[in-house]
C-alpha cells in the first residue's frame, strides 16, 4: 500500500493512503523511579522519627503542653521580642551613622568608625554582655563636671544602666558592627551615575536618596539584614550574662530548675523561637518582594 509523508509539527511521519488512520506520535512522560524511591525512604524515616519522639516518655509531653502557654513563658516571649526590636533599632541607627562616618573626609571620624567595627566584630558577644553587666561595678557613678572643676551633676550608674539597658546596648552595639558592612555593600552597589542624572534634572539630594538610590540599595540590604534580625532574636538567649532575667530562655530555665525536667522546657523555648523566626521569615519574604520589583527576572523553568 502506497504511503505519503506528512509533517505534523513533531517530525515527518508516514501517512497511509486511502481511509487508513494517520499515525501520530505519542509523547511519553519521562519516568523518575529514583525520585519516588527517595521520597518513600524519606517518608519512612520521617514516620519512624515522629513515632520515636512522640512515644518516648523521657520527653514529658504533658509537661511541655502544660508550660507552652504559661504566663511566665508568654511574658518571656514578650520581653524577647522587645529586646530584639529595640536592639535592632539601636543597631540600625548606629550602623547608619558609622556608614556616614566611614565615607566622611574627616580622618578622625573614619578612624572612629573603623575602630568601632574592629572592636565589636573582633570580641565575642558574650564577653561584651558580661562587661555591660559589670558596667555599674566598674563605674559606680556617672557624673558631668567642668574640666578641672567641680561636678555639676552625679548619679549612680545602676539607675541608668539597668539590666534591660545593658542588654539592649550590648546586643545593639555588637550588631551595629555587622550591619555597617551590610549597609556599605548595599550603597556601594549603586550606580552613582543615576544620582548625577537626577541632579541634572533638578532633584534635591534628599529626594534622590529616598526615591532613586535607597529603593535600589534595599534590594541588597534587606536579605542579610533579615538574617541578622533572626540571629539577634536567638542572641537574646545570652542576656543572662548581664544578667537580664525576664527573657524567654531565663523563664524556661527557671521552670526547668524548679521541676528538674530540662528537656520539655527546652522544647518549649525551641518551639517559641521557631514560631517567631517563622513569622520574621515571612515578613522578610514580603519585604524582599516589595523592594525587588523590577529588579530581576526569574525565568520559568521548562518542564
Amino acid at each position: 500500500m502506497a504511503t505519503n509523508v506528512e509533517n505534523n509539527g513533531t517530525g515527518f511521519q508516514p501517512v497511509p493512503s486511502g481511509n487508513a488512520a494517520v499515525a501520530r506520535n505519542v509523547v511519553v512522560p519521562r519516568r523518575h523511579p529514583g525520585r519516588w524511591l527517595a521520597i518513600a525512604i524519606l517518608a519512612i524515616l520521617a514516620l519512624q522519627i515522629v513515632q520515636a519522639v512522640s512515644a518516648n516518655p523521657n520527653f514529658h509531653w504533658d509537661v511541655y503542653l502544660t508550660y507552652l502557654f504559661s504566663a511566665q513563658v508568654i511574658r518571656g516571649v514578650g520581653w524577647t521580642l522587645i529586646l530584639t526590636v529595640v536592639a535592632m533599632t539601636v543597631a540600625i541607627v548606629v550602623a547608619a551613622l558609622l556608614v556616614i562616618m566611614r565615607d566622611s573626609d574627616n580622618p578622625v571620624l573614619r578612624g572612629i568608625a573603623y575602630a568601632w567595627v574592629w572592636f565589636f566584630r573582633g570580641t565575642p558577644i558574650y564577653t561584651q554582655l558580661l562587661f555591660w553587666g559589670l558596667f555599674a561595678v566598674l563605674f559606680p557613678n556617672l557624673s558631668l563636671a567642668i574640666p578641672f572643676g567641680p561636678e555639676v551633676i552625679s548619679v549612680e550608674t545602676k539607675y541608668i544602666v539597668t539590666p534591660a539597658v545593658a542588654a539592649i546596648l550590648g546586643l545593639g552595639f555588637n550588631e551595629s558592627a555587622y550591619l555597617t558592612e551590610i549597609f556599605r555593600a548595599g550603597f556601594n552597589s549603586l550606580d552613582r551615575g543615576q544620582a548625577e542624572a537626577a541632579q541634572a534634572l533638578g532633584m534635591k539630594p534628599t529626594k534622590i536618596w529616598w526615591r532613586i538610590l535607597m529603593p535600589q540599595a534595599m534590594r541588597v540590604i534587606i536579605p542579610p539584614t533579615g538574617n541578622e534580625t533572626i540571629g539577634m532574636l536567638k542572641m537574646t538567649s545570652l542576656v543572662l550574662a548581664v544578667p537580664f532575667t525576664l527573657d524567654l530562655t531565663f523563664a524556661t530555665n527557671a521552670i526547668s530548675n524548679r521541676l528538674y525536667l530540662p528537656i520539655p522546657l527546652l522544647l518549649v523555648a525551641g518551639t517559641w523561637y521557631l514560631a517567631i523566626t517563622s513569622v520574621l521569615m515571612v515578613g522578610q519574604h514580603f519585604l524582599e518582594r516589595h523592594f525587588g520589583k523590577g529588579g530581576s527576572v526569574h525565568p520559568t523553568r521548562a518542564e
